[in-house]
């Protein structure tokens, strides 16, 4: 059975057409002049300033999400916390919300947030968050204070503010997402709920409507209709929340999203407020013009702005196309989301702690319970974890929604210097077919379909990650290797030389095969991979020896038969070549130079080769032998020259005398000495 708040469809459509003409005489008169507010089918800002809305949301902060925190079957924001309640009880329960609570929001995140580049904020939040679910009318204002706080950071980093109701009393949809009761969209088929969700947006309005900062009202998230219930009844709710939010607020956007998790827009048109936009979400789907076209015809048919409201879930590259489209259709967005825990999608991840993970163990039903004592620890430990200097950064997300250039020309991820090692999962910044390639790099096949990545960790594109279990080496490896696959890499090679390439690889069988290329030009022959009994028994062998000349290079790693895991390729400049120039070895990592200018009479650089890391410590020595200056142990973390300079002063600062000096360099015991001449 279904309801609906008015029941005179006319005497609905005659209060409208008043309040839209009342509202558009308001824009033209008064001018909504402080507020972000919708002219045709564009977003303004107080100044008259065109506005794309470029957010993050902050889910899983005020609506916790079973997926976000990886608890099996997921459960509803209410179930999850019965769930913790019933593991240790009701007052340790509110000790952990409260912790959680403070750790996943504060200031510092929406501090990052505007540093970033975003403009915007979307908080979804639940309805009891505001008033009791037991008690309609009472509302809690311990609630309120949270969102006054976030209000406050936004203004502060002048950051819009997009308040989103994300659990609705009864529920929009009966999904978790929405705190339903999971088997009805209750809001639709029970009266009280729609007048108990108008009260509390009349609430909202009336307590923000003078807030310039808040960039409008997100009525409800992602309704889903139950079968029965016509669209025109979400029109008609629509409206009814508007009517009231219009009593005490004129100044506000409303944002509307579409039936079916904001997609469907049937009946939703025409427009029926002067300061109202058309809210979409997009998942898992190509990111072509035709899958927006139905939005676009909307908004130029009502002359009515869009707003991609959420979006994300997907790979980097997915990420890049989605951004470019919205933003070559002037439409805004806002990006699902700023944190979770343990996933790649977001820029923030919190680690899964121990004493979390034995909680989810028992939870899948794969040990026994734990201690109240031991609940407690593994709630406050995930707790801490979710502090953002506690996270793991994926800079890859924010460089695919904000450089414009990602799906063009590949972009360093770290220095990588020649000589030395490039750890396998460190490849540029960019999309498929620009940093990498590989079979699999998007869903969009809709939810449920196979990932772009096998691994899920360290980074979000289609290269398959993973722990490499490799105790000598690099945590990380890239494995599920197929053939045609690629991995490019910015170097920089500081010294022309003869180069012996290393590959450190593992395999249970030897058909891998693979070639490296430089700046698009092949430079090894084909390199088989050798079986080592073991995806994670690894085995460093020399591949080959190339000439390469000092600069910046795109080095390719080309996967010609797949089937092996690599972990990293390392170059290190012959032997011959350094015993054969003005190098001299000091032990099989450090090679001591020949300084320059020498005689010198200012300053003097003495180069240092490091192959592989390590510690060395230079003394400067009179012809006497006593010692003139020293340089502490100098922490080595990357490999390739190094210059150390030399101004011809002592330990106190003062000037030496001209004369013949000593510099020895010594690592691990082992030293080497050259000489050299100050003359002032």
């Amino acid at each position: 059975m279904k309801f609906s708040i008015l029941n005179n469809e006319v005497d609905l459509k005659r209060t409208y057409v008043i309040i839209v003409a009342i509202l558009i005489l308001f824009v033209v008169s008064k001018g909504i002049t402080q507020y972000l507010h919708t002219e045709g089918k564009k977003l303004v800002n107080g100044q008259g300033e065109e506005i794309l809305l470029r957010g993050i949301g902050l889910g899983g902060w005020l609506v916790p999400e079973g997926y976000q925190l990886h608890i099996p079957g997921f459960g509803s924001p209410s179930a999850i916390r019965e769930k913790i309640q019933e593991l240790i009880g009701e007052q340790e329960t509110g000790e952990f919300y409260s912790h959680y609570r403070e750790n996943y929001v504060n200031k510092k995140d929406i501090e990052k947030i505007a540093l970033w580049g975003f403009n915007s904020i979307r908080i979804p939040f639940n309805y009891r968050l505001l008033s009791p679910e037991d008690q309609p009318g009472m509302y809690l204002e311990q609630g309120f204070a949270v969102i006054d706080s976030l209000l406050n950071w936004c203004t502060q980093y002048q950051m819009y503010l997009i308040l989103d109701m994300h659990c609705a009393p009864g529920g929009q949809n009966k999904d978790n997402i929405s705190d339903s009761d999971g088997e009805e969209a209750r809001l639709w088929t029970d009266e009280a709920n729609q007048i108990r969700t108008i009260e509390i947006w009349k609430k909202i309005a009336e307590r923000y409507k003078n807030e310039i900062w808040i960039g409008g009202y997100d009525i409800i998230n992602e309704p889903v209709l139950p079968a029965g219930v016509p669209a025109t009844d979400l029109r008609k709710f629509y409206m009814s929340v508007v009517q009231e939010i219009r009593k005490v607020d004129a100044n506000h956007i409303v944002f509307i999203e579409g039936n079916w998790y904001a997609t469907d827009f049937t009946s939703l048109t025409p427009p029926f407020d002067g300061n109202m936009v058309y809210s979409f979400h997009k998942y898992w789907n190509e990111n072509t013009t035709s899958s927006i076209q139905s939005y676009l015809s909307l908004r130029n048919q009502y002359s009515v702005p869009l707003w991609l409201g959420e979006s994300g879930e997907n790979s980097n590259t997915w990420f890049h196309d989605c951004v470019q489209l919205m933003e070559k259709n002037n439409i805004g967005w806002c990006w699902w989301t700023h944190k979770k825990v343990a996933t790649i999608t977001s820029p923030y991840s919190a680690v899964i702690p121990s004493e979390y993970q034995r909680i989810l163990d028992y939870w899948n039903g794969m040990s026994s319970r734990p201690s109240k004592e031991k609940a407690v620890a593994g709630f406050s430990a995930l707790a801490e974890n979710l502090k953002l200097e506690n996270c793991e950064f994926h800079a890859g997300v924010l460089e695919a929604l904000f450089n414009n250039d990602f799906g063009v020309y590949s972009k360093s991820f770290s220095s990588l210097k020649i000589p030395g090692v490039i750890p396998a999962e460190q490849y540029d910044f960019g999309s498929f077919g620009v940093s990498y390639n590989d079979s699999d790099y998007q869903n969009t096949n809709g939810p449920g379909s196979s990932s772009w990545n096998k691994g899920w960790t360290f980074r979000n594109d289609g290269v398959d990650i993973e722990l490499s279990e490799d105790s000598d080496s690099s945590i990380y490896s890239v494995g599920w290797t197929e053939s045609g696959e690629w991995i490019l890499y910015t170097v920089d090679v500081t010294v022309s030389a003869e180069y012996e390439i290393e590959v450190r690889a593992s395999s249970p069988g030897s058909l891998g095969k693979c070639k490296i290329l430089l700046d698009n030009q092949e430079i090894t022959d084909i390199i088989s991979i050798p079986a080592t009994g073991g995806w994670h028994n690894w085995q460093t062998f020399i591949a080959d020896t190339v000439k390469i000349s000092a600069g910046l290079h795109k080095l390719k790693f080309f996967i010609v038969h797949g089937g092996f895991n690599i972990n990293f390729i390392r170059l290190k400049i012959t032997d011959s070549v350094l015993n054969e120039s003005d190098f001299k070895a000091v032990n099989s990592n450090v090679y001591l130079g020949l300084c320059y200018p020498n005689p010198f009479s200012t300053c003097v650089k003495i180069p240092v080769f490091i192959t592989k890391p390590e510690d060395y410590s230079l003394k400067i020595y009179s012809i006497n032998g006593e010692i003139v200056k020293e340089f502490s142990e100098i922490a080595t973390e990357q490999t390739g020259l190094k210059l150390i300079q030399w101004d011809g002063t002592d330990q106190n600062s003062i000037a030496v005398s001209s004369g013949v000096y000593i510099y020895t360099i010594i690592a691990s015991g082992h030293n080497k000495s050259m000489r050299m001449v100050l003359k002032r």
